[in-house]
Parts: C-alpha cells; sequence; structure tokens
C-alpha cells in the first residue's frame, strides 16, 4: 500500500474543508511548497494534491502555487482540481510536471475526454476521482449530487480503460471519524479497479487497517495537520511492515 499524504490548496494557502464545505476551513500554511517538502523528507513515496478552487471553477486557479511544489519535489505528484479538458491535462503532465492527475467532473460528464486522456497518457497516469455522498457520484467541487450510484460508475470506468480511482466519501471527509471501511469493502468486493481511501483517517490504527485489506493506496490529510499521526513513524512502520499492537 501506499501513504500518499494530502495537500489541498485554496487562494495559494494549504487548507482542509469539513465535509467539502467551502464555509468550513482550516488553513495550515500560506507556503504549501514548505508542507510538500516536509512530506518528502518524512518519507512520503508520493504526493497528493487538490485544487479546491478550481474543483469548483473548473480554472487552473492555483497554478502558480503547483508549480512552485512541483519545483521542490523529487517524489512523484498527483493532482486534481478543476481538469476538463485536454489543454489542462497537457500542462499539468508535461508542462508542469505531475506525474498523474486526476478527473473528477469531466470523467462523469464527460467519458470521451476520460477515453481520449485515457489512450494519449494511459492509466497508469490519469486517475479518476469518485466522490461519493450517500451511496452516489457527485461532483464541482462536491457541489452538485448525480443520480449515479457509485458502482454503476465504476462499471463504467471499467468499460473505458480506467485501473485506478481516488475514491471519498463526503460525508467523512476532514471529520477525523475514520474512513467508510463498508464502502471500500464493497468496491474492493465487486471492482476490479485500484482505489485509494481518501476521507475520514483519524489515526494510525486506521492506516494500518487500510494496508492490512490489502488496498492500493490511502490518502492521509487532516490526521497529521491536526497531530492526531506522527507521519514519520507511520511511513517507517509500513516500510518495515512491522506495526505498533
Amino acid at each position: 500500500m501506499i501513504l500518499i499524504p494530502a495537500i489541498d490548496l485554496k487562494d495559494g494557502e494549504a487548507v482542509r474543508l469539513y465535509k467539502g464545505d467551502y464555509q468550513q476551513k482550516s488553513v495550515y500554511s500560506s507556503h504549501p511548497e514548505e508542507i510538500a517538502l516536509a512530506f518528502e523528507k518524512m518519507g512520503a513515496d508520493y504526493l497528493h494534491v487538490v485544487d479546491l478552487d478550481g474543483a469548483k471553477d473548473g480554472m487552473t486557479s492555483n497554478l502558480k502555487t503547483i508549480q512552485k511544489i512541483r519545483q521542490v519535489l523529487s517524489i512523484p505528484m498527483e493532482l486534481g482540481g478543476g481538469i476538463r479538458d485536454m489543454a489542462t491535462v497537457d500542462l499539468y503532465l508535461n508542462e508542469i510536471g505531475i506525474d498523474r492527475v486526476i478527473l473528477g467532473t469531466a470523467a462523469i460528464e464527460n467519458p470521451t475526454f476520460l477515453k481520449t486522456a485515457l489512450q494519449k497518457y494511459g492509466p497508469q497516469r490519469i486517475v479518476v476521482g469518485v466522490d461519493v455522498k450517500d451511496g452516489f457520484v457527485a461532483t464541482s467541487g462536491w457541489l452538485v449530487n448525480t443520480q449515479t450510484h457509485y458502482l454503476d460508475f465504476l462499471k463504467e470506468l471499467e468499460k473505458i480503460g480506467v485501473e485506478y480511482i481516488v475514491c471519498t466519501d463526503i460525508s467523512k471527509d476532514g471529520t477525523l471519524s475514520g474512513p467508510s471501511f463498508d464502502l471500500y469493502e464493497d468496491i474492493h468486493q465487486k471492482s476490479s479497479i485500484q482505489f485509494v481511501v481518501s476521507g475520514g483517517i483519524k489515526d494510525a490504527q486506521d492506516i494500518y487497517k487500510v494496508n492490512q485489506k490489502g488496498y492500493y493506496g490511502c490518502i492521509v490529510g487532516k490526521a497529521y495537520y491536526e497531530g492526531k499521526i506522527d507521519l514519520k513513524e507511520v511511513i517507517t512502520c509500513l516500510q518495515k511492515e512491522s506495526f505498533p499492537v
């Protein structure tokens, strides 16, 4: 399992939202690139970045900040939020040097675009963000609820050739209440897609449980920012496969 620390960007700052509510945000740093570098020094294998402004308005709102983060990092970086056309995919993958992009709103609203991106860059670099609210997929920075059940959506993604998703239970995100293990086990049992657990991680034991279940990856955000976990210690335990009782 890969553990992926997260940086959410709003107005150039590193923030966390509560259940995706843009009015309920905590600001953690005005220099997100410093946080990114700290994650790398702790031993993180990958970095997860979300442009919250982009997710909401479909623009490359935090482009300069994203460039700064990429420039200081030597580890791989994935990026989501507002990536809704091929020009933006090309910009991030080719010019900025992002390793893989996460398509969310565009993946459900424009499957032809998703297919084109997959054909051009392959499933290792084109990941889909599946954001779930009450069992259904949400889009546009989680502000729009669709009538598409997450399992139906996953079946369509499999047909298109998607191999990796980041799956977030919106009701858990930023709550420190533990991830939706029932949701992830349902996906694990009924889909062949590799998924990253996102939302609700509250402590190291949650991360070790995700690892034990054999899921592909796990994102940690607020638990780190609120001092609930020692990220360096957790990464070391995962690497050594030696876990505290």
